[in-house]
């Protein structure tokens, strides 16, 4: 079982008397087994699922012994029957290839490198199965024999959101897998970002540090942390003005490491959410002026992009055979091209903003 399927579940659904579970996992406890607390047990007999994501399942639940939901510290026995029931049926992760049409920036046989558009989801999970790059992928190469879109050991290196426009790398091999994960977590990769974010900066470059991690109020966003905090991860991200536009700022993200949400997290947390990012709060006026003119040139700027403003336009690493360095750059796409444009006819009409 993938240990998202617990993060997806909603407790609250369970206050129904007529909510249908479903069996996902299920373990007979061995004959002579000694009490053990059932978080724990179900952790060593599920190695891809972590105890806390097992202590979140119970709390909301999920999991049962002999039929009956139970808490984390019930102890199982000899001849104890344990499931995991959740409010979904089971579905087959298995990847499948699909015909998807795929904007290929440069191909080898090591390796890959995608234009991948907003809206795509890199990888399946709840909610989508089907219509990912990485089934677009296994399409594309579904005649080379030795790639199989199931074996971890091949395929993508890193990912960007969905609504995240850009430069992925995908492994072809589980040799050339190795070395550009590596290159990934040794942060030997060159990668930048153009996003349009809220506000104006004084400065022209500054640098962002910040642990990343879930935010307790929302599970579906992260928040920053204090770089010496034990809650997170650590992540620095440092920006560039590429062009103002009094109320909003064009910026150039480079990433020093690749945390999930990190530049949308890290924006906010400095006080400039992405432009239209809903889940950070960028699709608020949180800049401008109060006139009925300005609102509908804002809606309309939403309506052309109807995503975070960001894009994956760099990417460089290392060739893992050749040796060789290897730089991309993709062009804007159009919905953040066109917006970009619309703030700029929009600051020379008015160059007397007050910021």
């Amino acid at each position: 079982m993938e240990s998202d399927e617990l993060i997806q579940t909603d407790p609250e659904l369970l206050d129904e008397d007529d909510q249908q579970l479903y069996e996902h996992f299920r373990i007979a406890v061995d004959r002579g087994q000694e009490p053990l607390r059932v978080d724990k047990f179900l952790t060593e007999h599920m190695p891809h699922t972590t105890r806390n994501r097992i202590q979140q399942a119970a709390d909301a639940g999920f999991i049962h012994v002999n039929d009956r939901p139970v808490k984390s510290n019930y102890k199982v026995r000899s001849g104890d029957v344990v499931t995991l029931m959740l409010d979904r049926p089971h579905y087959d992760t298995t990847i499948e290839p699909e015909d998807i049409p795929l904007d290929v920036v440069y191909e080898d046989d090591q390796l890959m490198v995608i234009n991948k558009p907003a809206g795509m989801v890199v990888h399946p999970g709840v909610g989508n199965f089907h219509g990912t790059l990485v089934n677009a992928v296994a399409w594309h190469l579904r005649e080379l024999s030795t790639y199989d879109p199931n074996d971890p050991g091949v395929g993508l290196v890193h990912r960007i959101d969905k609504d995240t426009s850009g430069l992925l790398v995908v492994a072809k091999t589980p040799e050339a897998k190795t070395c550009l994960g590596k290159q990934f977590f040794d942060h030997d990769t060159h990668r930048s970002y153009n996003a349009l974010v809220w506000g104006h900066f004084t400065e022209d470059e500054g640098r962002i540090e910040g642990n990343i991690g879930r935010d307790p109020r929302d599970r579906q966003r992260m928040a920053v942390f204090p770089p010496d905090s034990d809650t997170g991860k650590p992540a620095v991200t440092h920006w560039r003005v590429i062009e103002r536009f009094g109320y909003t700022t064009l910026v150039e993200c480079r990433l020093e490491t690749g945390r999930t949400h990190q530049i949308r997290a890290h924006m906010k947390h400095i006080g400039h959410p992405l432009f239209c990012d809903e889940r950070y709060g960028g699709t608020e006026i949180l800049r401008g002026e109060r006139s009925s003119t300005y609102k509908a040139f804002i809606q309309n700027c939403f309506r052309l992009c109807p995503r975070q403003v960001l894009h994956a336009r760099t990417l460089g690493f290392v060739h893992p055979v050749t040796g060789r360095q290897m730089d991309f750059t993709s062009d804007l796409p159009e919905d953040m091209a066109a917006v970009i444009d619309k703030w700029r006819i929009y600051i020379k009409g008015n160059t007397n903003n007050t910021l």
